[in-house]
């Protein structure tokens, strides 16, 4: 009888690569997150860092800094 070698089970532990989402778009009330048009949402991408993710939603935030109703957010993912 031979014994096949297991894998090991995905572990999820504190080691584990962070992740942030930044994505943004039309806002129904500025105070809030609902989106107005979540197809329309503008995906600035995944970052690795929250600084890399910071800076990622600033830049985007600043090109629309005179319309408060397009908001940009900060998600983290893992």
């Amino acid at each position: 009888m031979s014994v096949l070698p297991t894998s090991k089970p995905a572990t999820t532990d504190s080691a584990e690569q962070p992740l942030f989402l930044v994505y943004g778009g039309r806002v129904e009330d500025p105070s809030g997150e609902r989106f107005v048009d979540l197809p329309s949402l503008d995906i600035r991408g995944i970052f690795d860092s929250d600084a890399a993710a910071y800076d990622a939603w600033r830049g985007a935030s600043q090109q629309h800094v005179d319309d408060a109703f397009i908001k940009y957010v900060i998600q983290r993912l893992r």
